[in-house]
């Protein structure tokens, strides 16, 4: 099993798509922190499903349908770097 690290940009992010929300549904809005932080830990192993990133040297987790992460792996590790929308056209 990999060590996973999260990020401060990771975690503001999910802070951010918390308090979004929430402002409709607080309980929702926890759920879904929770949901997405669940989905990162399971990378730890690394037989969870992930795809190539659309930056070089990244890898992505659709972690729910609204909801994709970025993360760095690599032979011990597994870093989360951000969690953006679905929709959202990056880098």
């Amino acid at each position: 099993m990999k060590r996973v690290i999260k990020t401060q940009s990771y975690q503001d992010d999910l802070d951010q798509i918390e308090a979004f929300i929430a402002q409709d549904n607080p309980s929702a809005a926890l759920e879904m922190w929770f949901y997405i932080d669940d989905q990162v830990d399971k990378l730890a192993d690394s037989k969870f499903p992930r795809r190539s990133g659309r930056v070089s040297g990244t890898k992505e987790l659709v972690a729910h349908e609204n909801y994709i992460v970025i993360f760095i792996e690599d032979k011990s590790s597994v870093t989360a770097i951000n969690v953006v929308h679905a929709r959202r056209k990056y880098p």
